[in-house]
């Protein structure tokens, strides 16, 4: 199995276009690009650099935006639109936010059953992500409905789960096994008991929450193994403010983020090859 390293768009200034950036991106290992248009404060630049279909592409989607609730219908409709969309770019697939946290059971599952025949059709894989706000924001839900529908993928990030868990997840070993079965994508951040992003995972105060997400990603990769795939995509997410915190008064972030995400990139790349 191969690791392909994943370079995100969030938090990268894209003002003067993307070519210093992707000369640096290529030196740190990079193979793809994972972001989003609709919300990039640089749309114009990421639709010319996705035009040259020099890098594959993750295409972010997100079901009804970042607006809480909504029906079934509601979720179902963006999510095609901007699915549709985004087929000009010829995503590997997407990595999408879906759903609603608030729904029954009974609308989750409809939902999900509706969202796999649509995949069927586009003939593209759609990797649901384990976020707040939606149904895979929380561990049970997401282990119950993974077990009504065994086609589902999921991105993985844990460290969501830790911070709307309040906890390490010491008792979820189980749920931490049938996720990694279904991990199609690996978004490699560390959170925290009270929020989604330490400060600085190379900071020493933080190595313990470091290593116990990587214990996690140990078991995906080896579950990945045992099931033969042959790539294992990873994004080292680490986003810009408000999940990068900032100094009081001053708004300066308190670490770089771009020698962050390089960082944890090259470290589960050498991770990755000595396990």
């Amino acid at each position: 199995m191969k690791l392909q390293l994943v370079r995100h768009l969030w938090g990268v200034d894209g003002s003067e276009g993307f070519d210093a950036h992707e000369a640096h991106w290529r030196d740190m290992g990079y193979e793809m690009l994972e972001g989003n248009i609709r919300h990039s404060p640089h749309a114009e630049a990421v639709t010319n650099l996705l035009e040259n279909r020099e890098w594959p592409f993750i295409a972010q989607v997100f079901s009804r935006d970042f607006e809480p609730g909504g029906t079934v219908g509601d979720h179902l409709s963006t999510l095609k639109q901007q699915m549709q969309d985004l087929l000009r770019y010829e995503p590997v697939f997407f990595n999408a936010h879906t759903g609603a946290d608030s729904w029954s059971m009974d609308q989750t599952i409809d939902f999900y059953g509706q969202v796999l025949e649509i995949e069927k059709e586009l003939g593209i894989p759609i990797a649901h992500e384990t976020h707040r706000l939606r149904p895979f924001g929380n561990p049970w839900v997401t282990r119950d409905v993974l077990k009504q529908f065994p086609d589902l993928k999921l991105t993985v990030d844990l460290s969501h789960w830790v911070c709307v868990c309040e906890r390490l997840l010491t008792d979820l070993g189980d749920i931490i096994a049938l996720v990694a079965k279904r991990c199609y994508h690996l978004h490699a951040r560390v959170g925290y008991e009270q929020g989604p992003q330490v400060p600085d995972p190379r900071a020493p105060e933080w190595r313990h929450h470091l290593e116990i997400h990587e214990v996690w990603w140990d078991i995906i990769w080896q579950s990945q193994r045992k099931a033969g795939i042959e790539h294992s995509t990873l994004t080292p997410e680490f986003g810009p403010y408000p999940y990068l915190q900032t100094l009081p008064f001053r708004n300066e972030p308190v670490a770089d983020l771009e020698a962050i995400c390089d960082w944890m990139a090259q470290r589960q790349a050498k991770r990755f090859t000595g396990s």
